[in-house]
């Protein structure tokens, strides 16, 4: 469950962050203005990706913390909930929205931003915190307890966002937020599919085809490789990134192409 909550955080994420960067920009004249400048189309398109996708991972830094802590506190039905890492964990929650709340009300700063950064950092903070306090509230060495294979899959999971970004911006370039996150949210299905639908029809060139040209999200879905105690090997991760970058290149690819005979008012 808390690997979809992780995956899907990350679509919404992704969909609305390139909504609200490319689409609504078109509309409002912001990006007309911007491409005013000595700023060409392909650099436009390429920022804006790279914002989406900086946002996309810092919200699954933001995830992959409390994910390892869970596997920290984690206990079953003869265990007894461990308090003081609960509490050190809210107390550092409460005092990133209170940092962002003073910088947004003394300096005028912008609540969202600071509170995401605040966040991040005192989520990192307790997370060190927490890992030097055993069970019993006495010191022990670093990350003890931790489930170290569950960052194995967060990175697969976070180069699958990159794809979903990449496939945002790709429809933000022609359409509004709800047909966006509609072909998104089909892509992302399909490609779950993808073995299923199209994997037994390889000898065929319609088979083939929708194979290559969809995402199959099962490569970088590995979470129940721990159930099995195992872990993700580097090697696959690697393979992974190349897969990734190569798909994101034609995406990107794909998006110059639509961005650059867009008619902008």
């Amino acid at each position: 469950m808390r690997w979809r909550f992780f995956f899907l955080s990350g679509l919404f994420c992704a969909v609305f962050g390139a909504s609200n960067t490319i689409s609504q920009e078109i509309r409002s004249g912001t990006a007309l203005a911007v491409l005013s400048k000595p700023v060409g189309r392909m650099q436009f398109v390429l920022a804006k990706f790279l914002g989406v996708s900086a946002a996309v991972t810092l919200g699954a830094l933001a995830n992959i913390l409390p994910l390892l802590l869970v596997s920290r506190l984690a206990f079953d039905v003869y265990g007894e909930p461990q308090i003081r890492p609960i509490i050190i964990f809210y107390v550092c929650v409460l005092l990133a929205f209170a940092v962002a709340g003073f910088t947004n009300y003394f300096l005028g700063r912008h609540f969202v931003m600071d509170g995401v950064f605040s966040l991040i950092f005192f989520v990192f903070i307790a997370f060190i915190i927490i890992n030097f306090i055993d069970k019993h509230g006495d010191l022990q060495a670093f990350g003890s307890d931790i489930d170290w294979r569950l960052i194995g899959i967060a990175m697969l999971l976070i180069f699958a966002l990159w794809m979903l970004s990449g496939l945002a911006v790709v429809c933000s370039t022609r359409f509004e937020l709800v047909p966006s996150l509609a072909i998104v949210s089909g892509f992302f299905l399909l490609g779950l599919m993808s073995d299923y639908i199209f994997g037994q029809h390889l000898s065929t060139w319609w088979g083939k085809t929708f194979y290559t040209l969809l995402p199959n999200w099962q490569l970088l879905w590995m979470a129940d490789a721990l159930e099995e105690h195992k872990s993700v090997p580097l090697s696959y991760i690697f393979n992974s990134l190349l897969y990734t970058l190569a798909y994101l290149g034609a995406i990107l690819g794909l998006s110059l192409i639509l961005f650059e005979d867009r008619e902008l008012h």
